[in-house]
């Protein structure tokens, strides 16, 4: 199965089990790229939210009209902030910002749930490895790939350009099938291998 990725100029086709790096500097326009990506050519999306709450991924949705009957957040950072957490249908948690089983299991798992073209963005990478290290965030990432791949599904995965270093950068780069660079204007330039 095939999706359209449509990102600024760049009009194209990626095949289903695609991984996505978006890299971007620390204040960069990725909730444009984010949404795009989530709104085009997909039947249900889930967000992967480790820097912001489920409250404000909503809001961001809404702000950029992203269908949002279509979509599910899975919070991992509200349990931190001592956030009431109550889930839904839509609304998932995980027990602490770096458990990283409990967010490959949530995945799998909305995939599991759903047919059709599905999307999922995680947003943050650098937020990740921020609460956890980034040698298990690369651990996850990797399983993340292989769960989009067993499941036909596609993913954009944020990484900042201005936290870590050019061989941490390079070390994820080579994960993915495609990278988004984001410069410091908002123009977004796209490499798939």
């Amino acid at each position: 199965m095939d999706y359209s990725l449509v990102i600024d100029e760049t009009e194209t086709t990626v095949p289903g089990g695609t991984g996505l790096l978006l890299l971007h500097p620390s204040i960069g326009e990725t909730d444009r790229i984010d949404t795009d990506f989530l709104r085009t050519d997909t039947d249900n999306f889930l967000v992967v939210s480790t820097r912001t709450t489920a409250r404000e991924v909503e809001q961001k949705l809404e702000h950029y009209e992203v269908d949002e009957s279509t979509a599910e957040i899975l919070d991992t950072i509200s349990v931190d902030r001592g956030y009431s957490r109550r889930g839904s249908d839509h609304l998932h948690y995980v027990s602490a910002p770096d458990d990283l089983d409990g967010v490959v299991n949530n995945v799998d798992a909305f995939l599991a749930r759903h047919d059709g073209k599905r999307r999922v963005s995680v947003d943050s990478l650098t937020e990740m490895a921020y609460y956890a290290d980034v040698d298990s965030v690369y651990d996850a990432t990797d399983r993340l790939l292989d769960v989009l791949a067993d499941h036909d599904a596609v993913g954009l995965f944020h990484l900042s350009k201005e936290v870590h270093d050019e061989a941490t950068l390079d070390r994820f780069r080579e994960l993915f099938d495609g990278v988004i660079d984001l410069d410091d204007d908002g123009d977004a330039t796209v490499t798939l291998s």
